[in-house]
């Protein structure tokens, strides 16, 4: 960790993520040139509205939307982008918010895409006033489903483009937005962490979401594209709901700069340095008893790989969760992806690595999985056990 290390002014510890773009650990590495316009905007003063209005020019030269509005994060972006639906460009019925008297309601989401992205995405509809209403089962949405679950009480149709949703037995995107609009019913895409800016928009979404903070590399926000009065619905709910869920100067020029950044960002450069990092990582854990590896492409088609760890305990001497803990812990603590880790596998991801780190992280799987084979029992912390010390360790917050 280098001495000037903020982290270390701040009694914090120096993580290596290998998660990914994780809100839970800061997000991403933001990219320069939107710390400098953050910077260079601290110590001035703007008018708002008319930043928004430069922030939606470039939200449509990138996406292909009319306009664009940036909010304080897409989980924001989501209620705002519920609440226009409900109320039109009404100041009246937008002060009123989120008592939702006489006006449309509810909000259509199928039930594979009610995930939980740190909060339920049913609380980020549920607080504009909407009611949810789910679509199909879990692992099994059809067209026939969406047309009943619309009324004539229905403000808008959310679909989620996500890791965590249910990846088989869901309604396409195409036929989704086919079947609300048959209904007069707009739809909402969530796209947090998508690269693709302009594809989601092309299948006919009238409002896309995205992290202004995942992929983009800039500082927490989210991202709205549209249509220019849907967008402008957006934007007038920092009259109503959206005012504790304002995005300040800084938050705007700075995704306004890592969107700017993402024009000329050498993608290609940047998948060969997440290659060399995930072939760093297959050849430390080659040979290695128990342990087997794959890289795999990113489920919703983002373009990236991951390296898929598997771990076989009785002969690794340890379960995939507890190598994963133990990682994390120490000096030189590594974070990896361990949504799935009770399958007995986890997933290390290149994409937030600062120079080098990958060696570091090749050094710590070698340190933990040499000291396991050491072990006279199996290192295997019942799942259960860990997955309620998570649970108490959520609400043992501040101390």
């Amino acid at each position: 960790m280098p001495v000037d290390d903020i982290r270390s002014h701040l009694g914090l510890r120096p993580v290596i993520n290998v998660s990914g773009t994780m809100t839970s650990l800061g997000a991403s590495i933001v990219v320069p040139a939107a710390v400098e316009a953050v910077s260079g905007i601290l110590t001035e003063f703007v008018e708002i509205a008319d930043l928004h209005r430069k922030a939606s020019t470039v939200i449509a030269e990138l996406t292909g939307a009319e306009a664009g509005f940036i909010t304080a994060s897409c989980s924001a972006a989501i209620s705002l982008a519920v609440a226009a639906s409900m109320t039109g460009p009404d100041l009246a019925a937008i002060e009123r918010l989120p008592d939702a008297t006489g006006l449309k309601d509810e909000v259509v989401i199928q039930s594979g895409h009610m995930v939980s992205y740190g909060a339920p995405i049913e609380q980020a509809i549920r607080l504009a006033g909407a009611k949810v209403v789910p679509v199909g089962q879990a692992t099994s949405a059809s067209a026939y489903q969406l047309a009943g679950a619309i009324t004539e009480r229905t403000a808008a149709a959310v679909y989620v483009v996500s890791h965590h949703v249910v990846e088989y037995g869901q309604i396409p995107l195409k036929i989704f937005v086919e079947g609300a609009h048959a209904r007069g019913v707009p739809v909402i895409v969530d796209a947090a962490s998508e690269y693709d800016l302009t594809g989601l928009l092309a299948s006919g979404a009238d409002l896309v979401l995205h992290s202004g903070h995942k992929f983009l590399g800039g500082p927490t926000s989210g991202i709205v594209a549209g249509s220019k009065a849907r967008v402008r619905d957006v934007y007038l709910q920092n009259r109503g709901i959206g005012r504790g869920m304002k995005v300040g100067k800084e938050g705007i020029v700075g995704a306004l700069a890592a969107l700017q950044a993402w024009k000329t960002r050498d993608h290609d450069g940047i998948r060969k340095r997440e290659r060399r990092a995930l072939d760093c990582w297959a050849e430390a854990l080659e040979g290695r008893p128990g342990v087997t590896v794959a890289i795999v492409p990113d489920p919703t088609s983002n373009p990236l790989d991951r390296l898929k760890v598997s771990v076989a305990a009785a002969d690794a001497r340890i379960t995939a969760w507890d190598l994963a803990d133990r990682l994390a812990t120490g000096s030189r603590p590594v974070i990896v992806r361990d949504h799935e880790v009770e399958h007995g596998y986890f997933f290390l991801d290149p994409c937030n690595l600062h120079p080098d780190e990958e060696l570091v992280v090749a050094f710590r799987l070698a340190e933990e999985l040499d000291a396991a084979s050491m072990s006279n029992a199996i290192i295997a912390t019942p799942l259960t056990e860990r997955l309620m010390a998570r649970e108490a360790a959520i609400l043992n917050w501040p101390d």
